[in-house]
């Protein structure tokens, strides 16, 4: 029996709004990027290792709070916590605009990381859509981000040519607002689902953090967010005080570069996904990205050499933004997605506090040739640790709900499935009377998968 391939209107209308209030609680984090560094100068006690600071250290709290929000959100409700998070989210973007002091800007900034909702937003989605759709809702969700990010860098300096820095965070706060009047229209769920696709397991902590390629790959991602975020340190002070581009102008700049470089990387992903070249791809990514990163020390000093680096380094910024995550699903042992997506997220928010923190220092230290050597350093060493990368597993994850089974026969059922062809790996759970599947699509044989005895498929 084949899954369907279309969301129900439900399921639809509920992804369309998560997606949605992802969208706007990521653009309210991202719209201060392109600004802060220049319009922040003017801030009380301001240095560039502060300013650094307040950029970076909403990921702090962010990776502090990302999995006690979703352990909270199976005793307490999905979108209680939800709720929570926008109202914190909420509160340090009013802060962040009433301040007239970098440290009132951090605080604020401190605040709106602590709305870590991430992870409860995809374990709402799991509980609202088929196993069958689930993927493809995440899917959908996670392409709000890379969305929201380039928005983001177009906006933030429109918005501040109209509204000066403290509107860009009293556009913040309203966005929140939005969506919680968003968070009204999605359906309640009876009762949360325990789903290790979505949701972390505390007893598979170990089993994560004592996976070579899956602690491999949250160096990358947090080398990506720390590099992404130390160059907006330099970036718009490069555009203003060294290539004397006008505030209100870059916020064009950045849609030109971005818009470019994401039409670039859609080849890529093609190579990569369809002809199985994953890994070749993903290292020459890296590179690209570390060899942009090591001439723009020198090509800073050109504004069409500037651009162009910079271009190089968001074709490959897009390609391993989108990658990285497929690759941890694929690399992850079945079952174990959701806690091993906790770690990997923590990595990137930690990546991100690290990267305005210690870029603002270094600007302070040795200015922007001191920022972009940071920068490239970071990108040599993710270099090095992917020259040893091994052929990713091409599979997807899958559940099968199951007929209920006893504990005993678990080992004759994983044996079962397991024998089936696309079959790679298996983890059953007998509380949930769900099979926890890594397969791969071009050998599956579904219908042999799908009329096990024991195989139960919800109905609609």
């Amino acid at each position: 029996m084949k899954s369907t391939t279309s969301f129900l209107p439900a399921e639809k209308r509920s992804v369309t709004i998560l997606a949605s209030l992802y969208a706007m609680r990521m653009l309210g984090l991202f719209m201060v990027l392109p600004v802060f560094m220049i319009e922040g100068q003017s801030l009380q006690g301001a240095t560039p290792t502060l300013l650094g600071l307040a950029i970076g250290v909403y990921g702090l709290s962010q990776a502090v709070l990302q999995i006690p929000f979703g352990i909270l959100s199976d005793r307490l409700g999905r979108k209680k916590m939800i709720l929570l998070g926008l109202i914190l989210f909420a509160l340090g973007s009013v802060v962040a605009a009433s301040s007239s002091t970098i440290h009132g800007v951090i605080i604020g900034r401190v605040l709106q990381g602590a709305g870590a909702i991430a992870s409860v937003l995809m374990a709402l989605l799991s509980d609202l859509t088929r196993e069958e759709q689930r993927t493809k809702a995440m899917a959908t969700v996670g392409m709000t981000i890379g969305l929201s990010f380039a928005v983001a860098l177009v906006l933030g300096p429109i918005l501040t040519a109209a509204f000066g820095l403290s509107g860009v965070f009293w556009v913040t706060a309203g966005l929140a607002v939005v969506g919680m009047l968003l968070l009204l229209k999605v359906p309640q769920t009876v009762q949360p689902k325990r789903h290790r696709e979505t949701q972390v397991v505390t007893s598979s902590m170990n089993a994560v953090f004592g996976n070579k390629e899956l602690m491999r790959l949250n160096w990358g991602i947090f080398s990506l967010h720390l590099v992404m975020t130390a160059l907006f340190v330099a970036i718009p002070i490069s555009l203003l005080n060294q290539f004397g581009l006008e505030k209100a102008s870059h916020g064009y700049f950045y849609l030109a570069v971005i818009f470019g470089a994401f039409i670039s990387m859609v080849p890529l992903i093609i190579i990569g996904e369809k002809h199985r070249q994953i890994r070749r791809v993903f290292q020459g990514s890296v590179v690209l990205l570390t060899v942009a990163l090591m001439a723009e020390i020198w090509g800073m000093k050109g504004f069409i050499s500037f651009t162009l680096l910079l271009f190089c380094f968001f074709v490959a910024f897009n390609y391993l933004e989108a990658t990285l995550p497929s690759l941890v699903s694929k690399v992850a042992p079945a079952g174990m997605r959701g806690t091993a997506m906790g770690v990997y997220s923590s990595s990137q928010f930690l990546g991100a506090f690290l990267g305005g923190t210690l870029g603002g220092l270094a600007y302070d230290i040795g200015g922007l040739t001191a920022v972009y050597g940071l920068c490239a350093a970071i990108g040599l060493v993710w270099t090095i640790l992917t020259l040893s990368m091994p052929e990713p597993p091409y599979t997807t994850s899958l559940v099968l709900p199951l007929k209920p089974f006893e504990q005993g026969s678990a080992e004759h059922i994983s044996q079962q499935l397991g024998d089936i062809p696309g079959v790679q790996d298996v983890t059953l759970v007998v509380e949930e009377n769900l099979a926890y599947l890594k397969i791969d699509r071009k050998c599956l044989d579904e219908e042999a998968l799908y009329k096990h005895p024991l195989a139960a498929r919800a109905e609609g």
